[in-house]
């Protein structure tokens, strides 16, 4: 995987030579970031000579406050939570109960967001921080097509560090003061434990055999799977 630096985007990186088998993921097929909605011109420029197609994760709330700056790449808009994020800290749930809710509630859109990457065109996909519902699409996706589960776990666990300190250090500041019997909402808002992201995965496979198999359910088709393979990997 490569960190990638466009002024205007934070977390953003190509997933790129995660190994799948004896193969990689293909460098440039899929990258993963926070929100558009403060990238440059510049930025936008190189952008464009990256992707053909954006996977925007947000909510209707999210996009009417932050909306993306990128316009000239088709975006395809796949609202993952039924309900406000809001509510996530209102409920002081913590990462595990977040990414359970997605599996279990959201799997059909899970499946629309995964279907957008099997079409094959360079892609970016993101939410508001490029965290929780972004890292929970890309590690199906790149688990769907076998890559390396310990090297999916270590993608997703990247984030964290990626994400600015001040922004952080404000939000710790607010829960603090704001919500300060809530035990999760700062895991929530800044972290992405890589023991969270392995449950998750193993805990598919034991309830369906697999990453792909879970999807596959969920409405994916064989073709569509196949599809996947074929644009992610090398």
């Amino acid at each position: 995987m490569t960190v990638l630096r466009i002024p205007g985007v934070n977390n953003l990186r190509d997933v790129g030579g995660i190994p799948v088998g004896s193969a990689r993921v293909r460098a440039g097929a899929l990258l993963r970031s926070g929100h558009l909605a403060r990238v440059t011109p510049d930025g936008q420029a190189l952008l464009r000579d990256r992707i053909r197609r954006v996977v925007d994760l947000r909510d209707d709330t999210e996009v009417r406050s932050e909306p993306s700056a990128l316009r000239d790449v088709p975006t395809t808009r796949v609202p993952l939570f039924l309900g406000s994020v809001g509510s996530f800290f209102e409920q002081d749930m913590d990462l595990a109960g977040m990414y359970g809710h997605l599996v279990d509630d959201c799997s059909s859109r899970l499946v629309d967001a995964v279907r957008i990457l099997s079409e094959g065109e360079p892609a970016l996909v993101h939410c508001t921080v490029g965290k929780d519902r972004t890292g929970v699409i890309v590690a199906l996706a790149l688990s769907a097509v076998g890559a390396d589960r310990d090297a999916v776990v270590a993608d997703y666990a990247l984030t964290a560090s990626q994400l600015p300190a001040e922004r952080n250090r404000a939000i710790a500041e607010y829960f603090r003061a704001h919500m300060p019997d809530a035990r999760n909402a700062i895991q929530l808002a800044t972290e992405s434990p890589a023991p969270v992201m392995a449950a998750l995965l193993g805990d598919l496979d034991r309830r369906y055999g697999s990453v792909a198999a879970y999807l596959l359910e969920a409405g994916l088709t064989q073709a569509e799977l196949d599809a996947l393979a074929d644009a992610l990997i090398e």
